[in-house]
């Protein structure tokens, strides 16, 4: 049986120190992030950021383990969901939905973030009976070398012990008087490091991440993807996450990691603060042209549709609007042909674009 190369240690690590560094970095990001949850809550209806959001968040985390889409292969899947353009769109897709589920249970909780819910995210996401690894034999190693560059938790027994105790540090608040963000980046770490699944573990990680800030009370909804932060510094993302393991824990490590972490919320947090803005500002000018041009078309409920949904189909009209289908194809159409969608079509299906809401994200993305 292959042996462990890190010894997991006790809730919090004996190297985390809230440094001068840190601290710097933390009143910085607790800024930015204090804005973005009072500018998110600035748009009407909330699901419209979970949904739109949490797509991207989806594609940059995938992105890290070399699942790669396009916008529009991602808004097909999430509108055809049954007849996804690639395989791995349909992973993708099954990402955002594992975040919107695990969003969905921890409100039910009252902000718990359990082992069950992780559970059932993966589940979700890989689309599987698993659960915790319980066989022994799991390595990670480099993708160019193949060398063996870290060996997690062997047994089932261990790997279950060291999951229960993390649920602990996540949900006992008081238990701690660690910053929130730090404990976000010691949480992943940890994760990380028992690597308790079979496949998956990056994601499902990233997805913690996201649910321990709305645990935590620093965002509302779930609408910062960090992951985007990642992708695009993956070299120094898993070069300062072995560093802790390579040195057992040493105090530089862990300032090191925990400066990393902290300056992505930041980062991230200005990114996503610009995005929704662009977003409500659009909100703003499609409400003002409908209502004054279109006033027998025009409802709340129909901009919200049109923003929870960069592509969105007849029947989610219907649905969320409460009217027939001929109602409903008729206010897409009349929207179409007063140029705020596009209309395509799939086999025998048709689904409408919100093409300048898409180059928000795609101009985000790039």
């Amino acid at each position: 049986m292959l042996k462990a190369s890190y010894d997991i240690p006790d809730l919090p690590p004996p190297g985390v120190q809230e440094t001068s560094a840190v601290l710097r970095a933390l009143a910085h990001a607790h800024r930015h992030l204090a804005e973005l949850k009072g500018r998110a809550a600035s748009i009407p209806n909330q699901g419209i950021l979970i949904d739109t959001l949490a797509l991207q968040e989806a594609k940059a985390s995938s992105e890290i383990e070399n699942i790669v889409t396009t916008q529009d292969e991602l808004f097909r899947a999430s509108v055809f969901p049954e007849n996804p353009s690639s395989a791995d769109a349909k992973e993708v897709a099954r990402y955002a939905e594992a975040l919107r589920q695990g969003y969905l249970e921890q409100r039910r909780l009252g902000g718990l973030l359990t082992n069950n819910m992780i559970v059932a995210m993966f589940q979700m996401l890989k689309h599987t009976d698993e659960t915790f690894r319980t066989t022994p034999g799991t390595a990670l190693k480099n993708d160019q070398t193949g060398e063996m560059v870290y060996v997690p938790p062997q047994e089932g027994d261990a790997v279950r012990a060291h999951m229960a105790a993390l649920e602990r540090f996540i949900n006992e608040d008081e238990a701690s008087d660690l910053d929130p963000l730090v404990k976000m980046a010691i949480i992943h770490h940890q994760f990380e490091s028992i690597h308790p699944f079979s496949d998956g573990n990056g994601r499902v990680g990233r997805i913690i991440n996201m649910l321990y800030l709305t645990h935590s009370g620093l965002l509302d909804v779930p609408v910062l993807y960090l992951s985007r932060w990642i992708t695009g510094s993956k070299g120094d993302y898993y070069r300062l996450l072995q560093a802790v393991r390579d040195t057992r824990g040493s105090a530089d490590a862990w300032e090191a990691w925990l400066l990393y972490m902290i300056r992505g919320v930041a980062q991230t947090a200005k990114d996503t603060l610009a995005l929704i803005e662009d977003m409500r500002v659009l909100m703003a000018e499609y409400k003002q042209r409908i209502r004054a041009d279109h006033p027998k078309v025009y409802s709340q409920d129909l901009l919200n549709n049109l923003f929870r949904h960069p592509y969105t189909r007849i029947d989610y009209v219907e649905k969320e609007l409460g009217v027939s289908r001929p109602t409903a194809t008729k206010y897409l159409d009349t929207l179409v042909t007063a140029g705020f969608l596009d209309k395509q079509r799939i086999g025998r299906n048709n689904y409408y674009m919100n093409q300048r809401l898409v180059e928000l994200f795609v101009d985000g993305a790039a």
